[in-house]
Parts: structure tokens; C-alpha cells; sequence
């Protein structure tokens, strides 16, 4: 028998059995969908990380206080930054460009009726190049605000639609911590970072901040959460650390652990890269346990399937069947069942990844490495688990055969 025949044979006799063909493949599909979904998310999420790393400029750095151990142990981070730690940057070190720290903490904000608990930002002029931010109407703080405390606040475009939706803010008075201020701008929408919605923050000068609404708590100066650092390009951020690092290390006299950290955008984004990439890892080593149930599903069915059809296997082997007709034809029963379910997996798991794509601000997409992988897989286990029932088949005494049916 040539193989063409085989197939028509084997194609014929799967669709003689269609619901149970379909529940065999059921395995075979799930699996590939899942594998096939999981990894192309999993590569959406890295995609949408490293968008908005970028998204900071490559020469970014960031200041941060506490040692390695409390930030990755404690919730209440010492504060052992200050402003003239900033400063101090700022003049010091030459690969510097510009440095703009920052006092970050929630606080009610509220206008006329409406109140609600935001993120409010004690920012400096500089903020705005460091972070890469714009302003879509009215102007950010200046130096004159920082001199005179002036209370004016910057809104973000998320809070200006929740107080002013239908109002021009700027120039309008809203309350932080029951302090009056004047809106003096609107930031242009900048998006999440991080889980974060940047564009629902509230931006006042720092030196308000620091006397009108935190209050001095430290006797070493004016305390910040931590220091935004851009250097002047990028292959100045190595050395830009280092100094960073060996400044501050001798104003703050240490001489044993860091009470700082010094991060660059790659460093961040090395992190979040290795936790998304081990997450996809585990969900997709848990998506091909599926490939393996199926897997062990065509083999139950094909097993059943020797049972039922001994007397054909009888017939064929007494009117001169060899033994490798039999085992072939077998075996592409079995790959057909399997790669059939591949193909319509694949298809299940490559709308599923278009459509978190469409809906969420994942930026899923398909990947060509996890297709041919879920469907050479799947093929594979077709045949692996196809072997076992086609032998038991191709060894049956025709005579046997013949008197069991």
C-alpha cells in the first residue's frame, strides 16, 4: 500500500469517528493554544517594558535611598537622601548633564466638591528634560516658584480631566492637605510605567513641598525620595555611577554597606526582563503538561481503536499485510490526530495572543519560534505516543485476530 492510500485510509477512518477524534485532539489543541498565547504575551509584556524604558531617555539614572537589604526587606525605606546630596551631584560630578530629585507621597486633593487621594510630586525646572515629560497647556514650575514657595501646582492630564472635564484649568484653585493652590499647567499624557499612571500625578515646587506640606523632618536637611539623574550621553552612564556612587559614599561617610543604590534604566529593565521571562517560562512548562495529556489521550484512543478493529487488522494481515503497513498506517492515524490538533491550536493561540494585544496595552504579538515549537511538538508526541498501539497492532497473529472477532 503507498502512502497515499495510506492516508486516505487512515483520513477516512478518523472521520467515520469524528466526536471521538475531536475529544482526542482536545488535549493536543488546549496545549497548543496555551503554549502558543502564553509565550507571545510573556514577549508582549518584555516589548511593553523595555517601550517604557525608552521612554526615559538612555541616559537616565536614578538615586535611591536604603541599602539593598531594606529595600528588598522593609516597606518604611530610611530616608538617607537629601537635597544637598543633589546638589552635590550636580556640581561635582562631570559626566553629569542635569539632576532633578524629588519628594513623592499621596495626599487628598480636592476642588470644590470632589475629592480624591492622588500622587503628588515635589519637582524641580528639571524634571521635565530629565524624565523626558512635556506640557500640553499653561508652563511647569520654575525657579521663581522654588525661591518664593510659591504654591502653584502642575496637574496631570488624568486629573485635569477628573477636576476640569469640561473647564480650563489653568488658573484654578485646588486644595493639597487644605492649602490652596493656583494651576499653572497641564503635562501632556505620558502613560503607565511600571503599573503606575504617571498622568494621574499632581506636580508642586519642591521647596513647597519640602516646607508647606511634608515639613523638615531631617536635621541633615531637606529629605528626598530619591534623585533623577541625567548624564551627558550614553556612554557616559557607567562613569556617571561611579562617581555618583563614590560621592556620596564620602559625603555620607561610609565605610561599610551603601545607605544609596545607583540604577541605570538597563539595570531595571534587566530585572523586570528576568521575572517576566520566568514567568512565561513556568506557564508555558505548565501549558505543555496539556501536550502531554493529549498526548497520553491518542494513545488511550488509538489503544481502543487496535481493540475494535482486530478483525480488520486480522483480515489484512491474513490477505498478505506486512507488519510496517500495519505499524505505518497506525502511526498516521495518530500524527494526523495530533497535528490536526496543532494546526487548530495554533489558530486558537494565535487569536487569543491578537486579541490581549487589541484589548490591553500589552504589546503581544506572534511568535514564529513558538508556533513551530507547539506544533513540532504536538506532531512529536503524536508520533511517540502513536508507536506503542501501531506495534501492539502490527504484531497481532492474523489467526488470533481472526478468532477473537
Amino acid at each position: 500500500m503507498n502512502p497515499v492510500e495510506s492516508i486516505q485510509m487512515a483520513t477516512t477512518t478518523l472521520a467515520n469517528n469524528k466526536l471521538r477524534s475531536v475529544l482526542t485532539m482536545l488535549g493536543i489543541i488546549i496545549g497548543n493554544a496555551s503554549t502558543i498565547a502564553t509565550i507571545g504575551i510573556g514577549q508582549g509584556a518584555q516589548r511593553l517594558a523595555a517601550e517604557q524604558f525608552e521612554s526615559l531617555g538612555p541616559n537616565v539614572l536614578f538615586v535611591v535611598p536604603g541599602s539593598e537589604e531594606e529595600r528588598r526587606t522593609t516597606f518604611d525605606i530610611p530616608k538617607t537622601l537629601v537635597l544637598a546630596d543633589s546638589d552635590a551631584i550636580a556640581s561635582q560630578v562631570p559626566t553629569v548633564k542635569e539632576v532633578a530629585p524629588q519628594i513623592t507621597l499621596s495626599q487628598i486633593i480636592s476642588y470644590r466638591s470632589r475629592n480624591t487621594n492622588q500622587t503628588i510630586i515635589g519637582a524641580t525646572p528639571t524634571f521635565l528634560s530629565v524624565r523626558s515629560f512635556e506640557i500640553a497647556s499653561g508652563r511647569f514650575i520654575n525657579d521663581s516658584d522654588l525661591q518664593r514657595n510659591n504654591r502653584v501646582v502642575v496637574l496631570g492630564s488624568e486629573i485635569a480631566k477628573k477636576f476640569f472635564s469640561s473647564e480650563e484649568p489653568i488658573g484654578k484653585r485646588i486644595r493639597i492637605k487644605n492649602i490652596g493652590f493656583e494651576v499653572i499647567g497641564v503635562m501632556k499624557a505620558k502613560g503607565s510605567f511600571l503599573g503606575n499612571n504617571q498622568d494621574d500625578t499632581a506636580y508642586i515646587p519642591l521647596s513647597t513641598m519640602s516646607s508647606q506640606v511634608v515639613g523638615r523632618t531631617s536635621p541633615y536637611g531637606t529629605e528626598v525620595s530619591f534623585i533623577n539623574v541625567s548624564a551627558k550621553d550614553e556612554k557616559s552612564v557607567r562613569a556617571a555611577r561611579f562617581q555618583i556612587e563614590n560621592l556620596l559614599r564620602l559625603r555620607h561617610k561610609i565605610t561599610g554597606k551603601d545607605d544609596f543604590g545607583v540604577r541605570t534604566q538597563k539595570d531595571i529593565l534587566t530585572i523586570v526582563n528576568t521575572v517576566t521571562s520566568g514567568l512565561t517560562v513556568m506557564l508555558a512548562a505548565v501549558s505543555g503538561i496539556s501536550l502531554l495529556v493529549g498526548g497520553i489521550g491518542v494513545m488511550n484512543i488509538m489503544l481502543v481503536s487496535v481493540t475494535e478493529r482486530t478483525q480488520e487488522i486480522g483480515l489484512r494481515k491474513a490477505v498478505g499485510a506486512q507488519e510496517s503497513e500495519i505499524l505505518t498506517q497506525f502511526l498516521i492515524e495518530a500524527v494526523i490526530l495530533s497535528a490536526a490538533g496543532g494546526l487548530l491550536g495554533t489558530l486558537l493561540g494565535v487569536s487569543g495572543t491578537l486579541l490581549v494585544g487589541a484589548i490591553s496595552p500589552l504589546k503581544a504579538g506572534i511568535s514564529p519560534a513558538a508556533i513551530i515549537l507547539a506544533v513540532s511538538i504536538s506532531g512529536g508526541i503524536g508520533l511517540f505516543f502513536g508507536v506503542f498501539p501501531a506495534r501492539r497492532a502490527a504484531k497481532l497473529d492474523p489467526i488470533v485476530a481472526l478468532r477473537t472477532a
